[in-house]
């Protein structure tokens, strides 16, 4: 309920104000009066619920209390205060900030990503009559819908906006509303609801007068004796909890559903609560132990050896001078292990710790490890988990429950109060970058200035670091420590190339699938030993052809091919998500010639099927792991060797370790190193020996083939070598030569419309813009990407390079945001929209 009309501000008494922070994209914030009634209540980081605009209710965090009213508009005042506590914390504020700052968006839009959505508001429109309005006393004419409306309303307090369709029967109702509300017979007002609400399991006691004494529970057997239902529902109870010789068991209770759904009469159990024999009660149960159930995990027992002792002295010692530590360490080098006592260590000093990885594929494995470690003061904080899971994550951190969190990038906005580590796994990981929607911040980058606030320490930790963190430590701005064996003294695997091209000459392929690969599946299989199979591209096959025409289906709101998905033979647009059922005919000559080119992940598992008939072959892409545990599901389950194959995108490349695994395939390597982008040849690099990595783990030597028309290209031999520091040093010469990272900040400006020409022109002239502030040099393009239409946008690409050390970032990045505001007051250029992503991916 609204406290008062937020329109009216009274001039009389002395007014407090609060500015505040609104999940909109506002460059400012928003100030509003605070009254009388919630003065006590208002502070810095609570969530207060404020009006925004005529009918919009958001949930705004006070960022300042003030004296001062705003100066260009009449402050409204704030409806109500949702915290006894505040949601966020002043580090957490000062985050936001630098954010906004660096990343060049506004600082309601980091808010609205940084709270989770279970801390936010739903309002609901609901329709009631108007309390002044008589309904047996108006002399209006009214047409049957309004009348059949009020005469509903008599009967009831309120309904909600959507209900008055069905009520009246008719699909447009909003003449029938805007009618009533104008002759003052109905109000339209929002109900607020917040959306968190705790999971709470309803349980069942005996009542503690029949475990005072041995009389009062034969009474009971005594009373019960010719109810037999109800005497099972209690030596039901009894057998579960032994609460005669342990009374304090009753406090527990037991489930309801241990006897609703376990074959008890449940008319028998509301009698025994009706008669006061048992008592119900709740309990809030936390969601976050589902995920312990889906993966299993024996137990974690460990010493560091020498070198891994060595390493985490050496990271200690490190920290005593700098802030961050960048460990390269191979793979199966025993990195987490370091992690772990690293985490012990700063945890039996009182201090908080947040660890980072890339994708949720990696929490089953690492999460559940980490739990048999550290029991429940572990958290998890990542995207699939649901609105309220979040929430008790978030709370729990506040709280003080959980000092350890393990989570994805938008972990390093809970509300930490006393951060003392953090760490980054796969720190060279692109999924760290935020794409959309802004901030499009990078979580490596962010946790490093999160920890300055905390004046907290930072480990990066990888067996393939990126260019740029290598960089920071050969220059000596980040420590390093290097892991240069395997944990076991486990060999690295052996690398060998599979010339595709000569085995088409040869004609040894079958289908998708050399000689040499499936030679070496066929032997990994024979010795009862497991195979990894990775192609970084999903659904069946990447487009259809007409062989008489050479017709192509494409989006209708992309500028891509559809992807051809067998499973439910239909094309979908990776990109927007429009589908089409597959057609039998070309559409555009008739011919049923179809067919598929390319390969996916779907096509070498139907493919693999054909070949190896009798072999278990599963799955792991973003068709197979949209269920909320499906990851952990694949994962346990090629664990526990229920799956022969496994085939998948970049999920299986990221730190799983599987004892059984002694083969590895790659897939289309050379579409991946030939991509057009700096990062190309980093990417590639980083793909097949992370993926290799999961090959010969314990005492044997694993094997990977690589599927290739040039084996003899130079990224490849890095491969072959197992040789980082080449890699690197061939990939900072080129990137000084051209001026990419780490040598220069790059800012990409991503101008779109619905029409082409306009995005041409807008993006024609912002370049001249630029180009007559930042300089001639510093401006590339405007170029028109490989995909320059996207959801019926146009795209057209600038990128603005600054080099290190010579350029201004601050007064840079204001010249382009000027600029850029420049370009929208021109009225041709109102409907552009102009995506600032900094430091690109």
């Amino acid at each position: 309920m609204l406290l008062k009309d937020p329109n009216q501000v009274p001039e009389s008494r002395t007014i407090k104000y609060v500015d505040v922070i609104i999940p909109v994209p506002i460059p400012k914030r928003y100030r509003y009066a605070i009254p009388k009634e919630l003065e006590p209540y208002v502070h810095i980081g609570f969530r207060v619920v404020v009006q925004f605009g005529e009918r919009r209710l958001l949930t705004a965090i006070v960022a300042e209390v003030l004296e001062n009213p705003p100066e260009h508009y009449q402050a409204k005042y704030i409806l109500d205060v949702l915290d006894f506590e505040p949601t966020v914390n002043a580090t957490q504020l000062q985050l936001w900030k630098w954010i906004a700052d660096y990343y060049m968006c506004t600082v309601g839009e980091v808010m609205n990503i940084a709270i989770p959505s279970g801390l936010k508001l739903t309002s609901t429109s609901k329709v009631q009559l108007n309390p002044e309005f008589n309904y047996f006393e108006h002399e209006m004419e009214l047409n049957p819908h309004e009348d059949k409306l009020l005469n509903h309303l008599r009967g009831v307090n309120a309904v909600p906006y959507d209900q008055v369709s069905e009520i009246l029967g008719i699909k447009s109702v909003y003449q029938v509303i805007k009618s009533l509300i104008k002759r003052r017979a109905i109000i339209l007002f929002e109900e607020v609801k917040e959306k968190y609400k705790p999971k709470k399991i309803k349980k069942i006691r005996l009542r503690d007068a029949y475990l005072e004494s041995e009389q009062a529970m034969e009474e009971l057997f005594a009373s019960l004796s010719k109810k037999t239902k109800q005497e099972e529902i209690l030596l039901k109870y009894l057998s579960e909890l032994p609460v005669l010789s342990r009374p304090e068991l009753n406090r527990e209770g037991l489930e309801k559903t241990e006897i609703t759904h376990g074959g008890f009469s449940t008319s028998s159990l509301n009698t025994l609560l009706k008669n006061q024999i048992f008592e119900e009660f709740e309990v809030v149960q936390s969601r976050l132990d589902e995920m312990e159930e889906s993966v299993t995990v024996e137990a974690y027992d460990f010493t560091l050896n020498d070198i891994q002792a060595g390493a985490l002295d050496d990271i200690l010692e490190i920290f005593k001078e700098r802030d961050v530590c960048l460990l390269h360490g191979i793979t199966g080098s025993g990195k987490t292990e370091v992690y772990i006592e690293l985490v012990k260590k700063v945890l039996a000093n009182g201090s908080q710790v947040l660890l980072m990885v890339p994708e949720i594929v990696l929490t089953a494995q690492m999460v559940v490890r980490l739990r048999k470690v550290f029991g429940e003061s572990v958290g998890i904080y990542h995207s699939k988990f649901s609105d309220n899971e979040r929430v008790e994550v978030w709370k729990g951190v506040a709280e003080g429950k959980f000092p350890f969190v393990v989570g994805v990038r938008s972990s390093l906005f809970l509300p930490f109060d006393n951060l003392g580590l953090v760490i980054v796994d796969e720190e060279h990981e692109s999924s760290y970058k935020q794409y959309d929607p802004a901030p499009r911040y990078h979580a490596r980058d962010m946790a490093v200035v999160l920890a300055k606030l905390h004046h907290a320490k930072v480990l990066l930790g990888s067996a393939t670091p990126s260019v740029e963190s290598y960089y920071l430590a050969k220059t000596q701005k980040y420590g390093l420590v290097e892991l240069k064996q395997r944990y076991g003294n486990a060999q690295l695997p052996a690398i060998h190339f599979a010339d595709i091209r000569k085995e088409r000459k040869r004609k040894t392929m079958k289908s998708e699938f050399s000689s040499l690969l499936l030679d070496g599946i066929k032997e990994s299989l024979n010795l009862n030993e497991q195979v990894i199979l990775f192609q970084n591209r999903r659904g069946y096959a990447p487009f259809l052809t007409c062989e008489e025409c050479a017709w192509t289906p494409k989006c209708n709101q992309c500028s891509v091919s559809l992807t051809y998905h067998m499973y439910r033979n239909e094309l979908r647009c990776h990109y927007c998500g429009y589908r089409e059922p597959a057609p039998k005919h070309c559409i555009a000559c008739g011919s049923s010639k179809v067919k598929t080119v390319g390969v996916g992940t779907e096509k070498i598992e139907e493919e693999l099927k054909v070949l190896l008939p009798e072999t278990r072959i599963q799955r792991m892409d973003l068709d197979t792991t949209k269920r909320k545990y499906s990851y952990q599901k694949i994962i346990s389950d090629f664990e526990n060797q229920q799956i022969d194959i496994l085939i998948g995108t970049q999920m299986v490349s990221k730190g799983l370790d599987f004892d059984h695994v002694s083969l590895v395939g790659v897939f289309d390597v050379d579409r991946m190193i030939h991509f057009p982008d700096f990062r190309s040849h980093e990417r590639t690099f980083q793909l097949i020996t992370q993926v290799s990595g999961r090959a010969g783990r314990r005492e044997k030597l694993g094997k990977v083939i690589i599927q290739t028309a040039n084996p003899n290209q130079l990224i490849l031999q890095h491969v072959f070598n197992h040789d980082y520091w080449s890699f690197f040093k061939r990939e900072v010469w080129e990137r000084k030569q051209y001026l990419y990272p780490p040598f220069t900040r790059i800012v990409k400006l991503s101008v779109k419309s619905e029409s082409r020409e306009l995005t041409d022109h807008a993006a024609e002239q912002l370049a001249v813009y630029l180009r007559g502030r930042i300089g001639q040099k510093r401006v590339l393009g405007p170029e028109f990407p490989v995909i320059d239409k996207i959801r019926n946008q146009y795209l057209k690409d600038l990128i603005v390079k600054l080099e290190r050390g010579k350029v201004d970032l601050v007064k840079a990045k204001t010249l382009i945001a000027e600029q850029i505001e420049r370009l929208r007051q021109q009225k041709g250029f109102r409907k552009v929209y102009i995506v600032v992503d900094v430091d690109p991916a």
